[in-house]
């Protein structure tokens, strides 16, 4: 007996249907899903037991002098340069406690006259430890 021996061949996958499959399920889940927002985190604020505003009572007081007369105590600009606005603006930064150290620094171009008004001010609410601010010239070196 005599057996015809066929050479083997090779199963074929069909690739073809089976990317047809996969693109309809991609396609279909893609359809399907629901974009939800995430849920978010709900976050409970402290709140203030009273609205009162506390200043601090800052450790030494600037008053700056500009140019044009302008004064500038702890940063904050007055409203003009008569000697109460000044008063008022130094009581009220201070808390009524002379003894911080006042520092005075003015321009160069600022009148000597707003310098020494300032100075007078802080001596009459009984300022003591009153320091003027300078600057080294480089080319006196």
């Amino acid at each position: 007996m005599k057996l015809n021996l066929r050479p083997r061949t090779q199963p074929e996958v069909n690739m073809t249907s089976l990317i047809d499959v996969v693109l309809l399920l991609l396609i279909f889940f893609m359809v399907s899903t629901s974009f939800v927002k995430q849920s978010q985190i709900t976050i409970s604020l402290p709140q203030a037991d009273s609205a009162e505003v506390v200043e601090e009572v800052p450790d030494q007081i600037d008053i700056m002098i500009t140019e044009t007369g302008s004064f500038l105590v702890n940063g904050r600009e007055l409203i003009n340069s008569r000697v109460e606005t000044i008063r008022n603006a130094l009581q009220k930064v201070s808390g009524g406690n002379s003894n911080l150290p006042l520092t005075i620094s003015a321009d160069a171009n600022a009148k000597h006259q707003d310098v020494v008004t300032a100075m007078d001010v802080a001596g009459r609410l009984g300022f003591t430890r009153i320091s003027i601010a300078t600057l080294n010239d480089p080319e006196a070196q």
